[in-house]
């Protein structure tokens, strides 16, 4: 089981995330396994805490990697100079949730316990993601409202977060709309045009 020599810390540390994260993909919150991310790599699952901390912190990891990934994927999206950049918004967040459900997923199942915070390193990281959208709509903002962003945006995400949700547990059907997609880009749009006004 031990091969405590084989690798550096942050190598170690760069192998459990990997591991861990390709886990989190396959079987999701619900049936990850720290001792199975030790077994599939040759190490004991107490090198996983001695190298992250605790469950939660590799968790958090395992989390904010899958933040930068989406980060990532909303970026590739606007990589296009004629793209309607807040339709590819939203429909990057869509698409990295359906393509990536499990791991989409483990970012809202997971929640560290009240008395810990998540480390600035982390939170740092996760926050790409926002950063992202925050720029976006900046951009079509009014200069005077530029302050505005970062507390529309947080908004606007919210609003894409649940039409995403009830689009992919089922809800969205149940209800009639065949659609949600659409529906998510017309309120987003909605939103920016009362800020605009």
């Amino acid at each position: 089981m031990g091969r405590r020599s084989d690798h550096s810390r942050a190598e170690l540390e760069g192998l459990i995330l990997e591991e861990g994260h390709r886990l989190m993909a396959e079987v999701g919150f619900a049936r990850f396994s720290a001792r199975e991310v030790a077994k599939r790599i040759g190490y004991a699952v107490g090198t996983l805490y001695n190298v992250f901390g605790s469950y939660d912190l590799l968790l958090a990891a395992i989390n904010t990697r899958t933040f930068e990934l989406w980060a990532a994927h909303l970026e590739e999206r606007l990589t296009s100079p004629s793209t309607d950049r807040i339709a590819a918004l939203v429909q990057g967040y869509f698409s990295f949730a359906a393509d990536n459900f499990n791991l989409w997923t483990a970012i809202y199942d997971h929640r560290l316990p009240a008395d810990m915070a998540m480390p600035d390193t982390l939170a740092i990281r996760r926050g790409g993601l926002t950063d992202v959208v925050v720029r976006e709509v900046a951009a079509i903002l009014p200069h005077e409202t530029h302050h505005q962003a970062p507390r529309l945006a947080r908004s606007l995400i919210a609003t894409v977060h649940g039409h995403c949700t009830f689009a992919l547990n089922g809800s969205f059907l149940l209800l009639g709309e065949t659609e949600p997609l659409e529906l998510a880009i017309a309120r987003v749009r909605e939103s920016l045009s009362a800020a605009i006004a």
